[in-house]
């Protein structure tokens, strides 16, 4: 039996998330083309007939611009302690900068093999530059395994299941086959709300607003949500509310119906927004939002 830890590591938006869930066919991490979507640190736990793989999603590692950015790359450098294998994402759209280099500094000297994944290759139709690509990264360190997928379109991840296999130690489970997540169903239910604030704002809402779950009941068949979304500045309160409320109205419908699908239950679902000025740059804010600050 092999088991393990594996971390995912990469610049904002490169499709560390979207791996995260296909690799385990459920929506734990949420997803967005806006940078840092990832705040807290998330295990997704994989298992099949001869392994148990837990995977550690991080939050994107970047120059952090207040608090709450330098907390959340603290968080990604501590969760590439103590793996036994390293995932390094990059997309393989761009070149690779100044960006990804900054985050193969922080690992390769961590003495962990270190995978390196060229994701998003359903977007080059010219195979002949793939290989030109792959050529061009393998001389930057001594990778363990250079692979191309497409984390949305799912291609190459079985190939990326059986690698990371070889290098798992042997060993029992380490959780039993009925837990998912190291993450609560209330830390789940906010996220949802706020991937679809960031889903119909786009570049209006970028890291200005956070979701804390005020209140969770549920019985066999139903489940009330209270959602508290928190943003920094009164004009970014009135774009998430919209004209007449219709966009906090489109904002529920939405995550109500992720809810619902994740929890297999009806959802009745409460949402209000709430100004904090500079929450993301005190800590005391941190903590009443749920992020955990001792990762």
């Amino acid at each position: 039996m092999k088991c393990g830890f594996v971390s995912l590591v990469g610049r904002p938006n490169v499709g560390k998330s979207t791996l995260l869930n296909q690799l385990l066919g459920l929506k734990l991490a949420i997803t967005s083309n806006v940078s840092g979507t990832t705040r807290n640190v998330i295990q997704g736990i994989y298992n099949d007939h001869n392994s148990q793989i837990i995977f550690v999603d991080t939050p994107g590692i970047h120059k952090p611009l207040n608090k709450l950015g330098n907390i959340m790359n603290k968080k990604a450098y501590h969760n590439t302690e103590g793996v036994d294998l390293i995932l390094f994402l990059i997309d393989i759209n761009n070149e690779f900068g100044r960006g990804d280099q900054f985050v193969l500094n922080k690992i390769k000297d961590k003495d962990i093999p270190v995978f390196l994944l060229l994701n998003k290759i359903d977007k080059i139709k010219n195979k002949e530059l793939l290989l030109e690509k792959i050529n061009n990264l393998k001389n930057l360190y001594d990778f363990k395994e250079i692979i191309p997928i497409s984390a949305t379109n799912k291609d190459n991840l079985d190939t990326l299941i059986e690698c990371i296999k070889k290098y798992l130690p042997d060993g029992e489970n380490i959780y039993s086959k009925e837990e998912l997540t190291n993450v609560s169903t209330r830390f789940i239910m906010a996220e949802l709300v706020r991937e679809k604030i960031l889903e119909l704002t786009k570049k209006e809402i970028p890291h200005t607003v956070t979701c804390y779950v005020e209140n969770y009941e549920e019985d066999d068949e139903v489940c009330h949500i209270q959602v508290l979304i928190v943003v920094d500045r009164d004009n970014i309160k009135k774009i998430i509310i919209g004209k007449n409320g219709a966009m906090l109205k489109e904002v529920g419908t939405r995550a109500r119906q992720d809810m619902e699908k994740f929890l297999g239950k009806k959802v009745y679902l409460e949402t209000y927004v709430k100004t904090l000025k500079n929450w993301r740059d005190q800590e005391k804010y941190f903590q009443e939002l749920g992020l955990d600050l001792d990762e």
